[in-house]
């Protein structure tokens, strides 16, 4: 079956529309989506940057949340910009790897975001991390014990690095039939070429 790495950071605005509408985009070319969690920080600080381009950049950042809120609501799907912004995805980001071995990953993922820019809530509470958890059927108190594990975090920090590797330098980003695509906008072309690629 035909196969997409989908890399997202839970700090990423506009992993948000991609993580939601991305399996039913896939799943229409028969292509298989393989969520790939990392943490764009160290990547973004190695370009020499210290904050969000959209941080940065306030006219940049503005159009961004206008653009967001276009894009949600062509997508049905609710907005709320989180303050501060970008969010700390960290904890979130070690659950999906942990998800992505047990087969709950997507289903995590996009609760985390919906959770995040639908009601502008903080992801760094383990918390609300635990009950995005539990709504799943996931042992939460062993997951969150997990995710302070060594392994858990070399897990992450290789998962970053491969990112980093593979030219990745922002997210959303894809990698179909070894093209990496960047952005929301270019979900419809990386699925495309991941369904040729085969």
């Amino acid at each position: 079956m035909p196969s997409l790495d989908f890399w997202y950071e839970f700090g990423s605005s506009y992993s948000y529309p991609a993580a939601m509408r991305i399996d039913k985009q896939a799943a229409k070319s028969g292509v298989e989506v393989k969520w790939r969690p990392f943490l764009l920080g160290p990547i973004i600080a190695a370009q020499g940057m210290t904050d969000s381009p959209f941080n940065l950049y306030p006219v940049k950042g503005k159009y961004m949340v206008r653009d967001l809120e276009r894009t949600c609501a062509a997508l049905d799907l609710p907005f709320s910009m989180p303050d501060p912004f970008p969010q700390n995805g960290l904890y979130a980001a070690r659950l999906a790897i942990i998800g992505a071995d047990e087969g709950w990953a997507a289903d995590f993922s996009r609760a985390v975001y919906l959770a995040e820019f639908g009601d502008g809530a903080n992801i760094f509470s383990k918390e609300l991390l635990a009950n995005i958890l539990s709504d799943l059927g996931v042992d939460a108190s062993s997951c969150l014990n997990e995710i302070e594990s060594p392994e858990a975090k070399e897990r992450l920090k290789i998962q970053t690095a491969k990112a980093q590797d593979l030219g990745i330098f922002g997210a959303p980003s894809f990698i179909a039939g070894g093209e990496l695509y960047w952005g929301n906008d270019r979900l419809e072309q990386a699925v495309d070429q991941a369904a040729k690629a085969g």
